[in-house]
């Protein structure tokens, strides 16, 4: 995108939504008043235009689709790879997203009744997926660390107190399905996060954003149910043959 002090901010919004973040940082309203220039922001503002416009660029970026080699990667590795990465980028985005759902359920609401919908599921997964990633944190993922040490240190594994990591990583799946199932309802109310024509920016900045959330969960989930979980239960089954 080629943004100078004569772009409009809602078009730059409009083509790019991670711009939005920026300038709400800025306290620029692209939204109601999004039919002004870079520069007429800036001199409102008081700010220089070369370093938001280098903001604003630096911002479309951003790329979250990773051609890593996660099945290369050791679990201890790959499990704080998803706390550092998905896990707190849910907790981000979740703070970030309920305000705007909460804007434009006030203001499009009469319109679009879905929106309410959508905006009782973002809740329910706000605090399912906050819920569950901290049984990750603090029970699941640390128990797979310990697998890992056992294993590089040729040390006895104590039993957990969950009998098996297959007990835990059951109730991880059975959580992600209800996950997935509650987005694919969000997907549905918003026609696959399509703005109707009466969309307001700020309408289509949350549904862009509620498109990209759904995208890193499928990563997450994917990164778990396929890789760290199904190789978690392998090495406790090699460790506990090495104990017999």
């Amino acid at each position: 995108m080629n943004i100078t002090e004569t772009s409009i901010i809602g078009e730059v919004v409009a083509s790019d939504y991670h711009t939005a973040a920026v300038l709400k940082n800025h306290k620029i309203d692209f939204c109601c008043n999004g039919n002004r220039t870079i520069a007429d922001v800036c001199l409102e503002k008081g700010l220089d235009p070369i370093i938001l416009i280098d903001q604003l660029e630096e911002s479309t970026k951003i790329n979250h689709a990773s051609k890593q080699d996660f099945n290369s990667w050791s679990l201890d590795f790959l499990a704080d790879y998803i706390v550092n990465q998905h896990h707190h980028y849910v907790e981000q985005k979740i703070q970030e997203i309920k305000p705007y759902l909460s804007k434009i359920v006030q203001v499009h609401g009469s319109q679009h009744p879905e929106l309410l919908s959508v905006q009782q599921l973002f809740e329910e997964t706000s605090d399912e997926l906050t819920r569950h990633m901290k049984k990750e944190e603090f029970i699941l993922f640390p128990f797979i660390r310990k697998m890992v040490r056992a294993q590089d240190n040729r040390e006895t594994l104590a039993s957990p107190i969950f009998d098996s990591v297959q007990n835990p990583i059951a109730m991880m799946h059975h959580e992600h399905d209800a996950e997935g199932e509650r987005f694919r309802k969000i997907a549905a109310l918003t026609q696959d996060y399509t703005p109707p024509n009466d969309a307001c920016n700020t309408y289509k900045v949350t549904l862009a954003m509620l498109k990209e959330f759904e995208e890193d969960l499928h990563l997450h989930i994917h990164l778990e149910n396929n890789i760290l979980f199904p190789k978690s239960i392998e090495l406790e089954e090699q460790l506990r043959d090495n104990k017999n």
